[in-house]
């Protein structure tokens, strides 16, 4: 009788990896759990020395102790391992280093290159695993050579912009048990299993700030740097807390609504000018600002097959958007770029563009520069 093969869940106490927890064990895998914790508010805080910052910023132990009632529910050993450093280098640094250059990065594209699908990976197959799964809605298909990173059935909870990163050898060793669900036919089998996770809320935001004001956070890790706002024609209308704390094509939070003499559809953060420290707005929530035709990328990651110069394809620009017709030219093997000629509103530097042929996603890139 053959073996049957081992696949190690990432069970983070929510919904979405209590469900495949249990698919996979009615397909009939060896299965095992582990809950990744990947932050220490204290332990951070104090390498910074930030001794004033909430402990609590990131529920985690809640999370893990949601896991291990599944774990215990489903019959099903849960082991528990630490990625802080592992997160901190590869994650965190790269999320403050990118605020610092004035752009808006994506931790949860590096967390999956570098946590989820690297460092858990790695501790997985020394328990033996032959697989890892994860609670992510994308699917995936192993051929014989080659596997293929395809979206996810329910479009409106796709994930796959944000495996947009993983290679080849890390698709090769994953499954995505929900992937052909809907998310309400999740929430329906956790609620027919009677799993304590069944009626828990999605998480939101990034797991080290939690439901913590995100500019109180930034500002215990960069300096806030207060300057001016200006219309794209120089009329300065306000003051900014610091550029970080803005991102292309945001209307909320400016601080500068009701302004008389000027007539206005609401301001949209159009640009960020770090050099000056001044933030550029306009009126319009679609102003030819921040209309743009073409970007430049780099970082560059093809899963299963490179796309081909000049033919049609499909990119996102940031998650959860509607499909945009592109083509691409590479610079060179690091490099490309990636043309929209139908235009599209508030593309941002440090997002991914991830490219899309049909249902296959290819991988991408990591934003630059945008052009008019």
């Amino acid at each position: 009788m053959e073996k049957k093969k081992k696949v190690i869940v990432g069970l983070s106490g929510g919904v979405d990896s209590s469900v495949a927890l249990k698919l996979l064990i009615d397909e009939g895998y060896d299965v095992e759990a582990m809950f990744m914790r990947n932050w220490d508010s204290a332990l951070n805080n104090d390498i910074l020395g930030n001794k004033d910052i909430d402990s609590e910023i990131c529920p985690q132990e809640k999370d893990y102790l949601d896991a291990k009632k599944v774990a215990e529910k489903l019959n099903i050993k849960l082991h528990r391992i630490d990625f802080i450093e592992e997160y901190w280098n590869n994650v965190f640094k790269y999320f403050l280093d990118e605020y610092k250059k004035g752009r808006t990065p994506n931790p949860d594209i590096m967390c999956n290159k570098y946590i989820k699908f690297d460092a858990f990976l790695r501790h997985a197959k020394e328990l033996g695993a032959d697989y890892i799964a994860m609670g992510h809605y994308a699917r995936v298909i192993h051929n014989e050579d080659k596997s293929y990173l395809l979206r996810g059935v329910d479009s409106n909870k796709d994930q796959t912009y944000f495996l947009s990163q993983i290679s080849q050898e890390q698709l090769r060793n994953s499954l995505f048990p929900i992937g052909h669900l809907l998310k309400k036919e999740v929430r329906e089998i956790a609620k027919n299993l009677d799993l304590a996770t069944a009626d828990k809320k999605d998480s939101t935001g990034i797991c080290f700030i939690g439901e913590r004001n995100f500019k109180e956070f930034l500002k215990n890790y960069i300096p806030a740097k207060p300057g001016l706002i200006k219309t794209m024609d120089g009329t300065v209308i306000g003051k900014h807390d610091g550029l970080m704390y803005y991102t292309i094509g945001q209307r909320k939070g400016l601080g500068i609504g009701g302004l008389k003499d000027i007539e206005s559809n609401g301001f949209y953060v159009c640009k960020k000018d770090l050099e000056n420290n001044i933030l550029y707005v306009n009126s319009g929530h679609d102003n030819d600002f921040l209309i743009s035709y073409s970007l430049k990328a780099s970082n560059l990651n093809w899963i299963s097959y490179k796309p081909i110069e000049g033919r049609g394809y499909q990119a996102k620009f940031r998650y959860r958007e509607k499909d945009n017709d592109v083509t691409i030219k590479f610079i060179d093997e690091d490099n490309m770029i990636v043309s929209y000629p139908r235009g599209a509103r508030a593309v941002t530097e440090g997002q991914a563009v991830v490219i899309y042929d049909g249902e296959i996603c290819l991988g991408g890139g990591i934003i630059d520069e945008v052009y008019k």
